[in-house]
């Protein structure tokens, strides 16, 4: 289609494995054999507009930043994609061997055109126990833990990327990720073997990533704003100082309270990295990330599940670097603990409800809206549920103003913000014919440091049952 429709070169990753975070950075730092740039990338994946006979496929398309096309752009092409009539394809066009780096050179039906095959890692690696799920992180972790940095190739599980992900689910959380899991002894059944220090894993196109520490889960809103928090002094590449950080609005509010002791700026932004990407180059942001196990910076544009296990282990070695030959190391447990003494502790769940019918979920919210109306009538609720609940201070529809741009996204989320720091957060998507998810997230703030230790469902007891 490219041939057929004038386009000069297509660049392709070496057997067509390219994580979304590598094709950010070939955007922003390749330079072609013919000193061309990319202008952008079509990226083909499971993770983005799901379609595909399962579910299984989908496409995105990133600008000339590395990052995710916004809105503007999106809803253009949405727009054209009406009004399409015919589309070209260069059927005589040979076959191309994509497992052979190099140039291949045809005469397309508009003129010369090129298929320059390279190295997926080479140009991800100049930026920067690992389950790879059977994505395509698989492609870049031997390169990077093995040969970069000396590990074990029994570190790495599942490295080989696969088309059907070995049959299993390439999703970076406890439920999918079960070998890992079991391996850092938070299956149901403990093992008799002592668990590592420290696992990760990533999903299907390697930008999300969990974090795990012996017998101990890192939750994605812990894990960035540990990042944050620990940044200059653990991680060189922000050794100069962080320009700002920032979060989507569901991903609990961990983030805001090291932005608020670090004097850094802090933006809240609607779910979608392009709304990062805007802040990032504006020169306002450096450290970012959403619940749903996304983390990232300001070296590309995109959510980075390499890169954030990177930064874990420069954390690490940073807080055991006078204790290296000690009888115990500082454990990634340790380092969350002390991050909860310091900043509290935000109990968070998310509760999906999957196919509810579209017009009742619209009238559920609806309903939440004309509810904020009365903090009155929602806190005499509230206390005649449960007296130990503190009062809802501040009620309303999320909307985020650009800063950069000036463009407005409306209707992102109904939040109940209690008067402790507290919140319930509501999230409609999906309103097509099948049905809509009602996302529901619950979240509890602790300074207390002799509560920050509770079970997380005894922790969110009292905001569970008020709902």
């Amino acid at each position: 289609m490219s041939a057929a429709n004038g386009v000069r070169r297509v660049w392709v990753g070496q057997n067509g494995l390219l994580s979304t975070p590598a094709v950010s950075a070939v955007i922003r730092e390749r330079v072609g054999v013919d000193g061309s740039k990319a202008t952008g990338a079509f990226i083909l994946t499971a993770s983005h507009n799901p379609g595909g006979p399962h579910e299984d496929f989908g496409i995105k398309y990133n600008m000339e930043n590395g990052g995710p096309a916004p809105e503007a752009i999106t809803d253009k092409i949405f727009e054209n994609t009406k009004t399409i009539t015919e589309y070209l394809i260069a059927e005589d066009l040979p076959n191309i061997d994509i497992s052979t780096i190099g140039v291949a050179n045809f005469s397309g039906p508009e003129g010369q055109f090129d298929v320059e095959v390279f190295d997926s890692a080479s140009d991800y690696v100049k930026l920067m126990n690992y389950d790879a799920l059977h994505g395509v992180a698989g492609a870049y972790a031997h390169r990077i833990f093995v040969e970069e940095l000396g590990a074990q190739e029994s570190s790495l599980l599942n490295c080989v990327p696969k088309e059907d992900f070995g049959g299993g689910h390439p999703d970076p959380n406890l439920t999918y990720a079960k070998e890992l899991v079991a391996r850092m002894g938070l299956g149901k059944s403990d093992s008799a073997v002592d668990p590592p220090e420290f696992g990760a894993a990533a999903d299907g196109d390697a930008d999300r990533n969990m974090i795990l520490g012996k017998r101990f889960f890192v939750t994605p809103s812990d894990s960035v704003a540990i990042i944050a928090a620990n940044a200059v002094n653990a991680i060189p590449y922000f050794s100069s100082g962080l320009k700002g950080v920032a979060r989507s609005m569901p991903t609990s509010a961990a983030l805001d309270v090291v932005a608020k002791n670090l004097n850094l700026k802090f933006f809240e932004v609607p779910t979608g990295w392009k709304f990062f990407g805007n802040l990032m180059d504006a020169g306002l942001c450096s450290i970012c990330g959403e619940e749903s196990f996304g983390t990232g910076s300001d070296h590309i544009r995109e959510k980075d599940g390499i890169w954030a296990v990177l930064a874990w282990l420069s954390i690490l070695a940073f807080k055991n670097k006078e204790n290296l030959n000690g009888d115990k190391l500082v454990t990634v447990e340790d380092i969350v603990r002390q991050h909860w003494a310091i900043y509290g502790r935000h109990y968070y769940t998310r509760y999906d409800y999957e196919n509810v019918d579209a017009g009742a979920a619209k009238d559920l919210m609806a309903y939440l809206v004309k509810l904020q109306s009365s903090l009155d009538e929602i806190n005499s609720s509230v206390k005649g549920a449960r007296s130990d609940v503190s009062n809802v201070v501040n009620a309303d529809e999320f909307e985020y103003k650009d800063p950069v741009d000036g463009s407005v996204s409306k209707h992102q989320g109904i939040r109940f913000l209690f008067e402790d720091g507290s919140r319930l957060v509501f999230r409609l998507s999906g309103t097509g014919s099948e049905g809509a998810t009602i996302r529901l997230y619950i979240e509890q703030y602790e300074k207390d440091s002799s509560k920050t230790g509770r079970d997380s469902q005894e922790a969110l007891a009292p905001l569970v049952s008020i709902l």
